[in-house]
């Protein structure tokens, strides 16, 4: 089950950031998925890789994964995949991925994420077509979610496109803040 809306007036991101989706700028979509539970942990991987490789498909444009859930473009955040599920017992009971990605946005008129978000069409100079990025966006997700059913695993080209690894990186966590260089990821994520 896919679910598209042309603007969101609550999206939200991890740790309840805020997401912004104007009518007609960007895309807000929701996958339902029903994975094995073994398959959780890939799911993010999964969904930030299939976004990075929608958007060199349609526009050219190098994407890169910042860790945990960003594709970048330029260093600039261009999406966020958001990963939630529930289980019943042992069992998943679904998943639900959620895409935000800045397509038309005009980042510019948003100054409190002016200096690290960016949109497709802000770097190609040009509108984008929507219609064609989500399509895109869907088929690599079925192609990733179908390679991972079948035993396939997507961690090194996942890993082969994080943005961090070697990199000085801060993480904050409620009080507390832990500095040091991002040296890997494990298989899990």
């Amino acid at each position: 089950t896919v679910v598209v809306a042309n603007e969101q007036t609550m999206g939200r991101g991890r740790l309840q950031r805020t997401f912004l989706t104007p009518a007609g700028a960007s895309l807000a979509l929701s996958v339902v998925l029903k994975p094995a539970r073994e398959h959780l942990p890939s799911l993010m991987m999964l969904s930030a890789l299939a976004v990075a490789r929608a958007i060199e498909k349609t526009t050219g444009l190098r994407a890169a994964i910042k860790w945990p859930n960003d594709v970048l473009v330029r260093d600039r955040k261009v999406s966020g995949v958001l990963v939630e599920s529930e289980l019943q017992g042992e069992q998943v009971a679904f998943a639900i991925v959620g895409i935000g990605l800045n397509v038309n946005l005009r980042v510019a008129d948003y100054p409190e994420i002016a200096d690290i978000a960016t949109s497709l069409a802000a770097e190609l100079g040009r509108p984008v077509s929507r219609a064609d990025v989500l399509l895109s966006v869907l088929d690599e997700l079925e192609a990733y979610y179908t390679a991972l059913r079948r035993g396939e695993s997507i961690y090194l080209e996942w890993h082969d496109r994080l943005a961090l690894l070697g990199r000085q990186v801060r993480v904050t966590m409620g009080q507390e803040v832990e500095e040091g260089v991002a040296e890997d990821v494990s298989p899990d994520g």
